[in-house]
């Protein structure tokens, strides 16, 4: 009977046409740029997944609000033992999954070795593309009900955030057990959010868990809406069908001023927007061409013109989101025209043709094609001549992690919350494509890579962080990127919307949020 009710409210909301009537008081209406893949967290990769998973599960460990700074979640507290190969983690006592099952070290331990054991019961309703993650552990002990070890076979300082990660959220292992690959499909977890209903291609939604231990969330429901096309999602926030909107398009940005009605978040995290480039044949080859287009491309332009103020111009790969491991000597490279002219002269690639790589959208992506269309001019100013060729998201990124061959450049973009999880996927020489990484324009620096490996086992925060920054000077004077565009994420909410607050982590959790009565 209670689902009935709910799958009718459901319709109702559905059936509603944008402007005729306020979305229901207890409800938090979300438009959204895309519909999940799936709501299993082990399994998916997107940030338009995440928002949601962020409010029916928790980790661990959590991003505290406002920083990357880790924090409590499920573990009370930590220890971190024998120069950090062994995690003993406390956790909380009487938290329950949303199935009623309990929440102990026993789902800990099934929840780690489904992602790094093959053979484990629940490895089928894989694949888990984040595994690597927790690749250093090797053994999940069950020390008592409220106690959990991990020992390590080397020391692994990301562990921390990557529990705090999706990847990392902790699922019911009687949910997975019962409907393995099915479980994407009604996902259980211990968040302030439990299941309701998924109807493809219109909506989903969340109910309040009001058993939930840090309090019950202030809306009864969330309610996410796909709506792929930027200027739909806009004109549905426009009608009064959302009650907030991630994602907005810069062009949307002025229909939104209006305080009277709504309100315009923006925060920073570590996003960057960047060109890959080929640093093992053609003209890239050489670092004074890849120090030239660094110099060619005016990225101050595409930030304030392409991307309408969404966006600043990022220095090197470490994101000043990092706090202390951005190195804050490093600055961006300047747009000097001339320079590069200098630089393309003394490799002798005047005139050379490049092929750049496009994706026509996707996660974190900016504005793809018109950013490619810039920085074709603007390197066609400097003597180089640039043939852009577009694929669609998927077949996209299937043609550009396979490593760039004859392209010279590609498009790319990642958002991460751990300054070591990109430039060690993305810049270690043992990360190129054919060793199963992302580093598509197989760069390769040892010093980089010592540094990369130093910096993983480092516990010492501040040692870490020096390490870090020892990093991002390398490459930003190597160059095997351009470096951008750093987006600052972006919603609209209704003014009647409050406590709604993005995260630099760019996990949104909505339990605080709620909304005023319509008048």
């Amino acid at each position: 009977m209670i689902l009935a009710l709910l799958a009718a409210g459901v319709g109702l909301l559905i059936a509603a046409k944008p402007g005729l009537a306020p979305t229901p008081q207890d409800t938090l209406v979300v438009g959204q740029l895309a519909e999940p893949r799936a709501l299993d967290p082990a399994t998916v990769t997107g940030a338009n997944d995440f928002r949601i998973l962020a409010n029916v599960f928790e980790g661990l460990t959590r991003f505290r609000r406002g920083s990357l700074e880790v924090g409590g979640a499920l573990a009370e507290r930590w220890e971190i033992l024998d120069g950090g190969r062994t995690y003993i983690f406390h956790l909380r006592d009487g938290v329950r999954f949303h199935d009623g099952t309990a929440f102990d070290a026993e789902a800990v331990k099934f929840n780690l070795e489904r992602l790094i054991d093959p053979k484990h019961p629940a490895a089928g309703t894989g694949p888990f593309p984040f595994a690597f993650f927790f690749s250093a552990v090797k053994q999940v002990e069950v020390v008592d009900p409220l106690t959990v070890r991990l020992r390590l076979d080397e020391p692994y300082a990301p562990l921390l955030a990557n529990l705090a990660h999706p990847s990392g959220y902790m699922a019911s292992p009687a949910a997975l057990t019962k409907l393995g690959r099915d479980f994407g499909r009604a996902p259980v977890g211990t968040g302030p959010f439990r299941f309701g209903l998924w109807e493809s291609g219109r909506q989903l939604r969340l109910i309040a868990n009001e058993a939930y231990r840090g309090g019950a969330p202030k809306s009864k429901a969330l309610v996410f809406r796909p709506i792929v096309d930027p200027n739909a999602r806009a004109s549905e926030m426009l009608a009064g069908g959302l009650d907030v909107m991630v994602e907005l398009a810069p062009d949307s940005v002025a229909a939104f001023r209006d305080r009277s009605r709504f309100r315009i978040h923006e925060a920073g995290g570590p996003h960057l927007w960047f060109l890959i480039l080929n640093t093992r044949e053609g003209p890239l080859k050489d670092a004074r061409v890849r120090r030239a287009l660094n110099l060619a491309i005016d990225k101050q332009a595409i930030a304030d013109h392409v991307l309408q103020g969404t966006a600043t111009v990022p220095a090197g790969p470490i994101s000043e989101a990092f706090g202390p491991a951005s190195d804050p000597e490093v600055k961006a490279y300047p747009h000097d025209p001339e320079a590069a002219r200098r630089l393309i002269r003394e490799a002798g690639a005047e005139g050379a043709t490049l092929k750049l790589l496009a994706s026509e959208g996707g996660s974190g992506m900016l504005e793809p094609i018109a950013m490619a269309t810039a920085i074709q001019s603007d390197l066609g100013k400097v003597g180089l001549k640039v043939e852009i060729e577009t694929f669609e998201w998927n077949a996209y990124l299937a043609r550009v992690n396979g490593g760039l061959k004859e392209a010279a450049m590609a498009e790319m973009a990642w958002m991460t919350t751990d300054p070591h999880t990109l430039a060690s996927l993305s810049l270690m020489g043992s990360a190129t494509p054919d060793k199963g990484g992302f580093n598509a324009g197989y760069y390769e620096n040892p010093e980089v890579d010592r540094l990369l490996d130093e910096a993983r086992a480092e516990q010492d925060s501040e040692a870490r962080a020096a390490l870090y920054r020892r990093i991002d000077r390398i490459v930003h004077d190597d160059a095997p990127w351009a470096f951008v565009a750093t987006w600052r994420q972006s919603a609209v909410t209704s003014a009647a919307v409050s406590g709604f607050e993005l995260q630099p982590s760019f996990l949104m959790d909505l339990s605080g949020v709620s909304k005023a009565p319509a008048l």
